[in-house]
């Protein structure tokens, strides 16, 4: 009795060392003693036990934790399950009593097939338990990087689990959408495909905040920030493609958690500040906006100036609204009468006849360098206060 058991286990060993090259290596001991319980089972003629269900899906667990995947834990399982099958008893004694083969075989698909399903359920809770895990601590790093007011030592330790090297420089792209963007978005997979070797030294993360898009990458140069800012532009205008607008601000790269705090308020800056200008482009670059931040910063003398220069055009038949338009479209066309006529759907004449009102009501004539410096900056003032309305 002792010789035909160490056969067994002997023989079980070998059919264990087998399934598991079959399933890519993995170790023999996911299988526990899957190959025991089978082989009683089999011999008894009755199914697997809860208990050893239980067991089963505890294993299934295990391997979902150390990171195997379900195909090859499932393979190792079945692999040996076929292999186990012709040193049964009842197989290896067929010739002698041909009807416990056929019985064996209904017990074995039996057993194997609740012992797959127990596997399957064990791996698959453990996997969701492991992403709900995954995404509470994403969503934890990104809130705790963005806010700059966690420790940043332990911002960049665990940087390195989200493939971001916080050591270099970093620059940050927020996307504003007509919906609001969720960590389920579809577009968030599509812009990190679409970024995918970038000219980056490392990884790219994407995540959404407050509602926004946000894309931290690293940029050692300025063609990698132009590279990542294009493909993010081309993955948002794929997931828009029904024409519904869009807007990309981008903050300027820096180093450490700092640099990326920095970025990310810099990038929604220039969100508001093209909002309040009403830019029409689609990217909204935080370094072409400084002269409009600086305007901002000293926001007495801007609104002293505004005033000074603008109140006059609140006298005109209509308000201010219509000339200060004008000026806006006529200064965004560098100072072509033409192309502001046709901006704002007008003739030639009615743009020429514009101007000479406002020369003439604001005492600032466009044609007159200087006075067109104080009158440009009086009305990119206006737009960033929301005057007159305001």
């Amino acid at each position: 009795m002792a010789q035909n058991s160490a056969f067994e286990n002997g023989s079980q060993r070998a059919v264990a060392d087998l399934a598991a090259e079959d399933a890519g290596g993995l170790p023999t001991e996911l299988l526990g003693d899957f190959l025991d319980v089978l082989t009683s089972a089999v011999s008894d003629g009755r199914p697997l036990s809860k208990r050893q269900l239980r067991t089963l899906r505890t294993h299934g667990d295990t391997a979902a934790r150390q990171g195997v995947a379900l195909r090859a834990l499932l393979d190792l399982y079945l692999s040996s399950a076929w292999r186990l099958w012709r040193t049964l008893p009842a197989v290896v004694n067929a010739a002698k009593d041909p009807d416990a083969v056929v019985t064996a075989g209904e017990v074995m698909l039996h057993a194997v097939d609740d012992a797959v399903a127990e596997l399957a359920e064990g791996y698959q809770l453990s996997r969701r338990s492991l992403v709900r895990a995954e995404v509470s601590a994403r969503r934890e790093f990104v809130d705790d990087l963005l806010s700059g007011s966690a420790d940043i030592a332990g911002v960049i330790g665990r940087a390195e689990n989200f493939g971001l090297d916080l050591t270099s420089p970093h620059a940050v792209i927020v996307v504003e959408g007509p919906v609001p963007f969720t960590d389920g978005s579809a577009v968030i997979t599509e812009v990190e495909r679409s970024v995918e070797g970038s000219k980056a030294d490392t990884g790219v993360l994407v995540a959404s905040k407050q509602g926004r898009l946000v894309v931290v990458f690293a940029a050692p140069d300025n063609r990698a920030v132009e590279y990542v800012v294009d493909r993010v532009r081309i993955a948002t205008e794929k997931a828009y493609a029904d024409g519904k607008s869009r807007k990309l601000g981008v903050g300027r790269a820096g180093a450490s958690v700092t640099g990326v705090v920095s970025s990310y308020r810099e990038a929604l800056d220039a969100l508001d500040l093209g909002s309040r200008l009403g830019l029409s482009a689609v990217v909204v670059d935080a370094r072409e906006l400084l002269v409009y931040r600086v305007l901002l910063d000293d926001r007495a003398a801007i609104t002293d100036l505004v005033e000074t220069v603008l109140t006059p055009l609140t006298t005109a038949r209509g308000g201010a609204g219509p000339l200060l338009d004008t000026l806006f479209a006529y200064f965004d066309s560098g100072g072509n009468s033409a192309m502001t006529a046709r901006a704002m759907h007008l003739s030639v004449r009615a743009v020429t006849y514009r101007l000479a009102r406002i020369a003439e009501l604001s005492g600032h004539d466009v044609n007159d360098p200087s006075e067109r410096f104080s009158l440009q900056t009086a009305v990119y003032g206006a737009k960033l206060l929301g005057w007159p309305t305001t």
